[in-house]
């Protein structure tokens, strides 16, 4: 069974050779003959058409010949009242019978009457004895002439009849006929037609272009031919680029335009009477592309059938295969799968130990993230250490003060005034374990436990824990948290690490500034609360625009700061479900932006 498919594979190259030369070879021939039937329909409807146009006016000029003014004026050509009277007859019948012109010639040659006597092309006093209709209707037969006339400029057919009086012939009829409305109809039609004379000049042709060319070799015989006659006037001949060939019993015509060329089907007819032939040219790419379609739609079946065969056979294969590889598989799929089963075992053990590595790598990572806040944290008190300090320096000068001032009262009796002392210097050991329970809860660890959070009180225990850098700095910070309250989903302790991050960096941004205002807002929009602050500082350089959030990164002088306040803010931020972006103002400073989730609920729970 194999060997049968391998058989059929090979063959199919060859068949396909086969059918392809003696199919193309078969269908080229057949649709040849197709194309050169219809041609000659078409050929026999030209020549017709053309014989019908010229016939309808072949006894005309016999009949003009024989009327009375027009014999009576080639007996006294020289009266002008007659010829008055014939030149009106002649334009009337011109413009009755459609015909191109009429008019009347004496036996010199020179014309005395016509039907365009008063155009600007008016043949009256031309001579036309070169042309070969004058010359033999002066013997007396009724001749005819096709020629581009030299006074009009204008293509046509000439019909010529002698004028008789008596036995004497007297004068020549010469009536022209276009021929220009015929040959517009074979314009921009599937074949392509014209008429050629007897030294294979194109005098009609549906394609402008080739008007005047010759299909023959222009050899000075028959130049001289066309140029005694005067048969073309001053239109310049040239050679049409034509190579003959045969395709079967067909003849064909390749005729080169500009850089391409085109082969055509000719079929000819010549017409005794006009002396012409009518040539049909259909293209053959047309009928070769038809040709090829059906070799191309035979070697598709025959593809199409080997496919089949192929295919069933290939099946056929595939079945004896299977039945025989059943067998085998049944073995083997017991063996793979007791090796799987081992080796699914390995990789479960191997899994359990990547979960438990993972599992404390995060426990690790988070432990480090803890203790990178705190660090910072701790960083930021460091960093405030001077500053409070000073805070804590004013309050214990004070109550030094007024205690020593308390005993000198008290020894003068002067109670009063001791117990006032005494109010005083309670109110400042208030004052500084505000800000020691401040400084406690913003150093201490916070946990993971996230709730409703009220803006403004985290706003003021912030503003308490940076006064002292504020005041050292010599800020001002304008703080505008709108008419409702603001409540926020978030950790009061890490949120407030994050405003007392974010409003140091603008204190150090403004310090040693002539505008040293810093602007606290806190919108709701929409399912969010936005905190901006803004500094009037120098802004964030485009360069480091993209690291400002980097750890470590810093443009703080050494000693001056970890360069982890904001990328631990850009975290803890993170961590809120929220975002934390900069950007320069337009009037200058920078701009940090806070996305918040916002919480509706105002119960307040245990956040850290």
């Amino acid at each position: 069974m194999k060997y049968r498919f391998a058989l059929v594979l090979c063959l199919l190259p060859f068949i396909a050779v086969l059918i392809a030369w003696q199919g193309n070879a078969i269908a080229t021939r057949r649709y040849m003959q197709e194309a050169s039937a219809q041609a000659t329909t078409t050929l026999r409807l030209a020549v017709s058409a053309l014989s019908g146009h010229l016939n309808r006016y072949q006894a005309l000029p016999a009949l003009i010949a024989d009327h009375d003014d027009v014999k009576e004026l080639a007996t006294r050509p020289q009266d002008r009242r007659l010829r008055e009277s014939v030149n009106s007859y002649l334009k009337e019948i011109n413009k009755l019978l459609r015909s191109s012109d009429i008019y009347v010639i004496t036996p010199d040659g020179d014309t005395i009457a016509a039907s365009n006597y008063d155009g600007p092309a008016s043949f009256v006093g031309q001579n036309f004895s070169y042309r070969p209709y004058f010359q033999d209707a002066l013997k007396g037969v009724q001749s005819r002439f096709y020629a581009l006339g030299t006074t009009s400029l204008k293509r046509g057919y000439y019909f010529g009849s002698p004028i008789h009086i008596g036995r004497e012939i007297r004068g020549v009829i010469v009536f022209k006929v276009d021929i220009e409305t015929i040959e517009a109809s074979w314009q921009g039609g599937e074949y392509k037609l014209f008429v050629s004379d007897p030294e294979g000049i194109i005098f009609m042709s549906g394609s402008p272009e080739w008007l005047y060319a010759g299909i023959l070799p222009l050899t000075p015989e028959r130049l001289a031919r066309t140029e005694a006659s005067r048969r073309y006037a001053n239109a310049v001949l040239r050679p049409l680029p034509v190579s003959r060939s045969r395709l079967f019993d067909h003849q064909l015509m390749r005729i080169a335009t500009g850089d391409t060329s085109r082969e055509y089907l000719v079929l000819s007819q010549y017409m005794p009477e006009a002396d012409w032939t009518v040539n049909v040219l259909i293209d053959t790419a047309s009928v070769k592309t038809q040709a090829m379609t059906a070799v191309a739609a035979a070697m598709l079946l025959c593809g199409l059938a080997g496919l089949a065969v192929a295919v069933l056979l290939q099946r056929r294969a595939r079945l004896r295969e299977r039945l025989l590889m059943q067998a085998q598989a049944q073995s083997e799929l017991e063996r793979r799968v007791e090796e799987r089963t081992a080796d699914l075992a390995r990789v479960n053990a191997q899994i359990e130990e990547e979960i438990a590595e993972r599992r404390l790598t995060e426990q690790q990572l988070r432990q480090t993230q803890a203790d990178l806040i705190q660090a910072g944290k701790l960083a930021g008190l460091g960093q405030m250490s001077a500053a409070l300090s000073h805070e804590f320096n004013q309050p214990l000068a004070a109550a030094k003060t007024y205690a020593d001032s308390a005993a000198l009262l008290m020894e003068r009796g002067r109670t009063t005034e001791a117990s006032d002392n005494i109010r005083r210097i309670s109110g400042l050991i208030d004052r500084m374990a505000s800000i020691s329970r401040h400084l406690r809860n913003f150093a201490r660890k916070p946990n993971e436990k996230l709730g409703p959070v009220p803006l403004d009180e985290v706003m003021r225990d912030t503003m308490e824990i940076v006064a002292a850098r504020i005041k050292a700095a010599n800020a001002t910070v304008n703080i505008d948290l709108g008419d409702a309250p603001l409540v926020v989903r978030a950790g009061s302790v890490r949120l407030q690490q994050v405003l007392v991050n974010v409003i140091s960096n603008a204190a150090d941004a403004v310090e040693g500034l002539n505008d040293r205002v810093i602007s606290v807002k806190a919108r709701r929009e929409g399912d969010q609360v936005v905190i901006t602050i803004r500094d009037r500082g120098p802004g964030v350089a485009s360069a480091i625009a993209e690291r400002i959030f980097d750890p470590f990164f810093s443009t703080k002088g050494v000693g001056k700061g970890l360069g982890l306040g904001l990328s631990i803010s850009y975290n803890i931020v993170k961590d809120f479900g929220g975002n934390l972006t900069v950007s320069n103002h337009v009037e200058g400073g920078a701009v940090f932006r806070i996305e918040l989730a916002a919480s509706s609920r105002t119960k307040r729970e245990a956040a850290e």
